[in-house]
């Protein structure tokens, strides 16, 4: 009888033990010490996270897909893709960004929704071990400096690209022709790139920019914007959009509007906005290779978790898409 006890209570503490070894593997899984080089490996292979902006947006769709399409083709990692809600949803993209640090993902390739917001939580990911690589939106140099960060970019330049688009515009219209800007998202580098191509493109054809206001890349808001323009600015004759969802806004305001010759020039060569390139309503959008963006950003990503140094910018390819390019 006693050597039965005896066994009951062995077998419980080995239980008991057990238990605890197990809750402590679950606190380390979630925790946030750093990260070793292949960390949240499954099956040998890496995983990389992919943080994207809005999904709703057709570019983003198709980043998506051509970043999936290039992790089956390498084979030698896993992806875990994710977008926002909406263009200016940067606490969701907090969120993935942490859900990535818990699942002690390998590294992060990140399009941010804001060039500041979005340092503190990639420098939390950084200090855990992640090798963060930054794509599509240019992170801000004063605000990675002041963290300590170094992060690599893969991205185009936004300022030639909008500079050619608004080129094309120039060219339509002439020397005093008046136009208007529709800004992405204040807080974001290329944002701010490209209104600056797109004026530079207006100074250099003589055009007068009448004004200049933000729709944080999204296509209602645009639609709103440019129908109060057309009633404040009547004598408008271009839009230079700062992104194809904007455009597809101004498009639908400007439909409105019988008569109405505006012109109207963009950036991302989404699928939605060729018929408008095609009719001439669009005179020109800019292909910045999302889906090739991505699949550079991973490529680089895989080299900083082999210990190798990623370039400082990869600089990616534009092109200027028109008519004639599109049969």
């Amino acid at each position: 009888m006693t050597s039965n006890r005896n066994r009951s209570l062995l077998i419980a503490a080995s239980s008991l033990l057990l238990l605890g070894g197990t809750l402590t593997a679950c606190g380390q899984e979630g925790g946030m010490e750093a990260n070793p080089a292949g960390g949240g490996a499954k099956g040998g292979r890496p995983t990389v996270c992919l943080v994207m902006k809005s999904l709703g947006n057709e570019y983003f769709q198709a980043m998506q897909k051509g970043a999936e399409a290039h992790v089956k083709q390498r084979g030698d990692l896993d992806l875990k893709a994710s977008g926002i809600q909406n263009e200016t949803d940067i606490d969701g993209q907090v969120a993935a960004i942490n859900g990535c640090i818990t699942d002690q993902a390998a590294a992060i390739v990140v399009a941010p929704a804001d060039s500041r917001a979005l340092v503190a939580p990639l420098g939390r990911a950084a200090k855990a071990g992640i090798k963060v690589i930054n794509i599509d939106v240019k992170l801000d140099d004063g605000a990675l400096k002041a963290a300590g960060l170094d992060i690599p970019f893969v991205g185009p330049d936004n300022t030639e690209g909008a500079r050619l688009s608004g080129e094309a515009l120039g060219k339509a219209l002439g020397k005093g022709g008046k136009v208007v800007i529709l800004e992405g998202n204040p807080g974001a580098a290329n944002a701010q790139q490209r209104k600056a191509g797109f004026e530079a493109a207006a100074k250099a054809a003589g055009l007068e920019v009448v004004d200049s206001k933000t729709a944080h890349w999204e296509t209602d808001e645009a639609y709103t914007v440019t129908g109060n323009w057309l009633t404040s600015h009547p004598d408008v004759q271009g839009i230079l959009a700062s992104n194809d969802s904007m455009a597809l806004g101004a498009v639908k305001a400007v439909q409105g509007k019988p008569g109405s010759k505006i012109k109207i020039v963009s950036f991302d060569n989404i699928e939605a906005i060729r018929p408008y390139v095609k009719d001439g309503t669009v005179l020109a959008t800019v292909d910045q290779y999302g889906g090739e963006q991505a699949a550079d950003g991973i490529d680089e990503a895989m080299k900083a978790v082999k210990g190798e140094q990623p370039q400082a910018w990869v600089k990616t390819k534009l092109t200027v898409v028109t008519a004639a390019d599109l049969g």
